[in-house]
């Protein structure tokens, strides 16, 4: 299975909800990083995705978004296809 970063926070419910979608089809393990705990991280979420809201997922080297993204994805069938590359 591919490899899942994402960006959360200690209390964001829709890192919550992308965490459970992603376990729902099969991902064991998601390698968060927290940019509650380490501005740097937070900084580097920034220039890496363009974006400030969390969660913001990889999938391998592809970024998916924040929750919205990947819940699309996962309806139009595309989800599972990239989790198992």
């Amino acid at each position: 299975m591919t490899p899942v970063t994402m960006y959360t926070t200690a209390v964001c419910p829709f890192c919550v909800r992308a965490e459970m979608l992603l376990k729902q089809r099969g991902v064991e393990h998601i390698d968060k990083i927290r940019i509650d705990q380490d501005p740097e991280q937070r900084d580097a979420m920034m220039q890496r995705t363009g974006r400030r809201t969390v969660p913001q997922i990889y999938i391998g080297d592809t970024h998916v978004g924040g929750y919205d993204e990947l819940a699309a994805l996962d309806r139009a069938g595309e989800l599972t296809p990239l989790l198992d590359a």
